[in-house]
């Protein structure tokens, strides 16, 4: 190792356009154009995606004031169980185009191709053009990627927005400027506003960084970072302040809080009960079961983001990422404090390693698709070390690293797509005898030919598993709360069964869709229309829960677990007459229930409950009362997975109204 650092580091890239290569362009348009084509592709397939996000874009879609909160339903009876800052690209998409799966879907995909873009950057003004076009085609192909840019979950801002807050922060520590670190802690707050404090992960890396390598005087380092520490409180809670002071009776109820709070929601269920599985509200227990068995998120440990469930989303560069991450911090070991090539490696390495380890022992709810949130910094490390091994590759010490860590590369590949025997099964024996080739190759003294061949062969080897399961991500369905990429795994861990047992399958219940489920979703996002097109919840079939045979058009009045299901012409008949005349068409127990019905009317549907259904709104007095005055027209029985709150407004429905069967789903007219 010692020899690296005989030979300078190369020096930070200058980011202007007369010192920028000319074959640098057309590779560049080709990583941005492809990446967009590639994600629009199929795009629409999963129909509305997440259900549960999808009623509350239609909602803001048409209503100020749900847009401000995050409202489920326009009519503003409790938001979604996030801050809502996510949801307002692809509100604003809707309200210009219309409200579709595309206009909800297509500012996700631009978020990935801004992503890739930033990325590219970033990494490119300290690590020169090919690290930087490398780090964004990793960024692009890796799997969990490709999969939550075209999904309408919260992670697509939120990562466009870790990555704009390193680049602030790399150019405050190149410059020293306060803007930049201010512009740094905006970032940061906004990324709240997107996801609470899951943008946290990379602060202590932000801060070191700077604090380490930043150009001016400690004391002056100190006060800047106080000074971004107050932009970002002021880009987080300008939103949090209107919201906790809003009048109570004029707003939403928070969803995913007990006592209607956003600072309760954000330190607890979104909060400081992710790490500790402490999670009042929770759909679930988190942990791990006794005799070190698996929890209901998986067993935490240090390879939890390789096991089943996790491990084809991210893993596949991971290993090489740390790697070249030590590698890369010995080369810069005898550069000046401020050298920025290493507080860059400083920066996404640590962003990697608090990230990581925060995701493999959280013990509340983890699902694959949060794995998203390390692939800039497993994209970045590794582009960066890559080129840096390449530039040193007269050296027999980087050579060696340079095939140790692609013999670990091809280890892992084998190891993932061993779990996916029956997903291009021929894959794994080429990427195995590739691997192998590219490691002897690698170990050869450097001639231009050869070096060029072995470089070549090993990147194809490191991105040919990945490029793989993100191929069939696009062009499979993905589809409710809990997605996952790739093909199916065996032993991949999602969400519970209707009967308590664990699917096997790509992300559980609401993930993948690949076997025949009660329902159909619209491919194209179109309400109340059948598109022929089964989108399953899982590899468990639907269970009837409300008299309805299993398998009928939804017949417990709810989709799976943050999917729609179809819903029949009479029921939308049922539910849109006289709509004019109410406040919310329906009430149904748990938000992905509510979901259905609201997509498919696009009227205000109240969730009894919010997600879990165990959020303590409305209580029974509460909707006696909206009962009374005549803003809501039917009840619907029964309740999509996950609903678990008490069912004292169900039982008080069915003992003072008539029931009515509509297609197998059990209404009560409130009116009546």
């Amino acid at each position: 190792m010692t020899a690296l650092m005989t030979k300078p580091a190369a020096e930070p890239v200058v980011d202007n356009l007369s010192t920028r290569p000319r074959w640098e362009f057309p590779p560049l348009a080709a990583l941005l154009i492809g990446t967009a084509v590639a994600y629009l592709c199929n795009l629409t397939a999963g129909g509305w995606a997440n259900s549960f996000y999808a009623a509350a874009v239609q909602a803001g879609s048409v209503s100020w004031k749900a847009f401000f909160f995050g409202s489920s339903d326009a009519a503003n009876a409790i938001t979604v169980d996030k801050t809502p800052a996510a949801l307002w690209p692809m509100e604003l998409s809707a309200r210009v185009f219309g409200f579709s799966s595309w206009s909800m879907l297509a500012p996700q995909v631009l978020l990935g191709v801004a992503s890739v873009a930033l990325l590219w950057a970033t990494v490119r003004r300290y690590h020169g053009a090919t690290a930087g076009l490398l780090a964004g085609l990793v960024l692009a192909l890796t799997p969990v990627a490709a999969l939550m840019f075209r999904f309408n979950n919260p992670d697509a801002l939120l990562v466009f927005l870790m990555i704009a807050a390193a680049w602030a922060m790399l150019r405050a520590t190149e410059s020293g400027r306060w803007r930049w670190l201010v512009l740094c802690g905006l970032f940061m707050g906004f990324g709240f506003l997107a996801k609470q404090l899951q943008v946290l992960l990379v602060l202590p890396a932000l801060a070191l960084v700077y604090l380490f390598a930043g150009p001016p005087k400690l004391g002056t380092r100190l006060l800047q970072l106080f000074a971004a520490g107050v932009a970002m409180v002021v880009g987080a809670g300008w939103w949090v302040l209107i919201a906790q002071l809003w009048p109570v009776d004029s707003r939403p109820y928070f969803g995913g809080s007990q006592n209607n709070s956003i600072i309760e929601l954000t330190l607890g269920y979104n909060g400081l009960g992710r790490l500790s599985g402490d999670e009042t509200g929770s759909v679930g227990p988190g942990g791990e079961l006794p005799a070190g068995g698996n929890g209901m998120w998986g067993q935490t440990g240090i390879t939890r983001l390789f096991d089943s469930a996790q491990g084809g989303q991210i893993a596949w560069l991971l290993p090489a990422a740390l790697i070249l991450t030590v590698v890369a911090l010995i080369c810069y070991g005898r550069v000046p404090r401020t050298d920025m090539p290493r507080a860059s490696v400083m920066l996404w390495g640590g962003w990697l390693l608090v990230t990581g380890l925060v995701f493999s022992f959280m013990k509340g709810i983890f699902h694959q698709y949060y794995t998203v949130a390390l692939a800039p910094a497993v994209a970045a490390l590794t582009a960066i070390g890559a080129v840096l091994l390449w530039q040193h590759r007269d050296r027999m010490t980087a050579r060696i690293c340079a095939a140790a860590t692609m013999g670990v590369t091809t280890a892992t590949a084998w190891v993932l797509l061993s779990r996916t025997s029956d997903f291009v099964p021929w894959l794994r024996w080429v990427i195995l005898v590739g691997g192998l080739g590219a490691v002897f190759a690698l170990l050869l003294p450097p001639a231009p030919k050869r070096s060029a061949f072995a470089a070549l062969l090993a990147g194809t080897v490191a991105l040919s598993g990945p490029a793989a399961y993100t191929a069939e991500t696009i062009a499979s369905v993905n589809a409710g709360s809990i997605p996952s990429a790739g093909p199916q795994v065996r032993g991949g861990r999602g969400m519970p069964g209707p009967g308590g047992e664990m699917p096997d399958g790509r992300g559980g219940m609401g993930g993948r869709a690949d076997a025949p489920m009660a329902g159909t979703v619209p491919a194209d996002g179109a309400p109340g229309k059948d598109s022929g097109r089964n989108v399953p919840s899982s590899t468990v079939e639907t269970t009837a829960l409300d008299g309805g045979a299993s398998g009928s058009t939804v017949p417990n009045g709810g989709g799976f677990l943050g999917g729609a299901s179809q819903v029949s012409d009479k029921v939308i008949a049922l539910l849109t007459d006289d709509a004019d005349n109410y406040t919310w068409v329906a009430a149904a127990t748990g938000s992905n229930s509510a979901a259905t019905y609201q997509l498919a009317t696009e009227l205000p549907v109240m969730s009894l409950g919010g997600f879990n259904g165990s959020d303590p709104f409305p209580t029974l007095a509460l909707f006696q009362q909206y009962v009374a005055d005549g803003r809501i027209h039917y009840f619907i029985a029964g309740g999509g997975p996950g609903a678990r709150g008490d069912d004292a407004i169900a039982a008080w429905v069915a003992a003072n109204f008539a029931a009515e069967q509509v297609d197998g789903v059990t209404v009560y007219d409130l009116t009546s």
